[in-house]
């Protein structure tokens, strides 16, 4: 058992930090995003006309994206990620009130996109020891009233698509992938947002590849489907129409809002697009040097795996409290306190929002996403994090556990 003076050594008790450096940076933009934008400028100016949207820009980025996903289709550039799946909803054109079936772990943009499109979301639990439905899950929640499923691809790690997938076809759903926190991750050699019938991306400056402050990229290879995606981004243009004028609103097809991307966020896609697969290789490299150093170092944090396919958003550390002093939140708060970028507890499970309860099909608790949650950290990391970032994330932990030891 450790003595109460090894805790006054703990930084969160006044102690000395185990970092005391700031952790590297991420800077997702640099000198190439900026000569991108300049070339925008520039080619606005040689011919005499102001940039705005649907122009050269974002025709080279969506193809670009296209290209990347390797499955042919169709995108489309858009103001947000959430924006991008009220669209995607809105040009499926679910029966209003039927049910969307979704991940229990997300982001609120994802359930308000349901909700606002006049639909009810139905909570699918997590399979255990994941943030990520599967099969068994998904099928023990289909309802006579469900339409579609929104699975989300949580933390870059590709939901199993092969069964999800035969679960919705036989059940006749609509399937609506969530790849905001998974660009570039892949499963059985195939890109996520290639699976289902359409996927969103959000590119806002966070992801492991971005557009700028915000955005998002809706991908299909529905070709009738991308244009009711546009059209619903763009006030209901039927833009496919021969001698289509987009100054007569007496053409359009149905009201809708102006949610499209610009062409100086388009023109940085394109340039933090063609670095993704390097962010993605970097971060996995890094994630799996400090599992393996973990594994041999720490009793009681398990990280969790990092196959080369992965493309991680933030790192799941598991907790195995009975071999510490202290709970998981505390013992992550003074990993905290020691420099190194944690979060405690995650707040993403959809059924625990107070303001969504009255909205939700029902009361399901989702129990286990909720106990993977509950015996997790999340470690915050970049693709710049090296040697000595991982020297002192390891020495906190140590740190900590042998002062919490029991």
């Amino acid at each position: 058992m450790s003595s109460p003076l090894a805790h006054l050594s703990l930084a969160i008790h006044g102690g000395a930090r185990t970092r005391e450096a700031p952790m590297p940076p991420r800077r997702a933009f640099g000198p190439e995003e900026l000569s991108a934008v300049q070339r925008v400028f520039a080619r606005s100016l040689e011919f005499g006309q102001d940039f705005g949207y649907q122009g050269q820009a974002e025709a080279e980025y969506t193809s670009a994206f296209v290209d990347y996903l390797g499955a042919g289709g169709f995108a489309d550039a858009i103001c947000s990620g959430t924006a991008g799946l009220y669209v995607t909803l809105a040009a499926l054109a679910l029966p209003k009130g039927s049910h969307v079936l979704l991940s229990p772990v997300t982001d609120p943009g994802t359930v308000n996109a349901v909700l606002l499109n006049g639909l009810v979301p139905v909570l699918v639990d997590a399979e255990p020891g994941s943030y990520n439905i599967g099969r068994e899950q998904l099928e023990a929640r289909v309802t006579t009233e469900a339409v579609a499923l929104l699975v989300v691809h949580v933390n870059g790690t590709p939901a199993p698509m092969d069964g999800l997938m035969e679960v919705a076809r036989r059940r006749g759903l609509r399937v609506v992938e969530d790849c905001s926190q998974a660009h570039g991750a892949s499963l059985d050699g195939r890109k996520v947002g290639t699976f289902g019938d359409v996927a969103v991306f959000s590119t806002m400056y966070s992801k492991n590849h971005a557009t700028g402050g915000c955005g998002g990229v809706v991908f299909t290879r529905d070709e009738g489907l991308y244009r009711l995606v546009r059209a619903h981004a763009d006030r209901g243009k039927p833009f496919w129409e021969p001698g289509f004028s987009d100054r007569d609103p007496g053409t359009y097809l149905f009201p809708a809002l102006n949610l499209n991307q610009d062409e100086l966020s388009c023109a940085i896609g394109l340039s933090s697009l063609s670095r993704l697969d390097d962010v993605r290789s970097r971060r996995v490299a890094f994630l799996q040097k400090l599992r393996a150093a973990l594994l041999q170092r720490s009793r009681a944090c398990l990280p969790a795996a990092v196959p080369d396919t992965l493309s991680p958003f933030f790192h799941v550390i598991q907790v195995e409290s009975t071999l510490l002093t202290c709970s998981k939140v505390d013992f992550a708060r003074a990993l905290q306190a020691e420099g190194i970028p944690v979060r405690p507890h995650y707040p993403q499970v959809v059924s625990e929002w107070a303001y969504l309860k009255p909205h939700l099909h029902d009361a399901f608790p989702c129990p286990n996403a909720v106990a993977y949650r509950d015996s997790v950290f999340h470690l915050l990391f970049n693709e710049n994090y090296g040697d000595e970032e991982l020297a002192d994330i390891v020495a906190a932990i140590e740190k900590l556990e042998r002062v919490y030891a029991p």
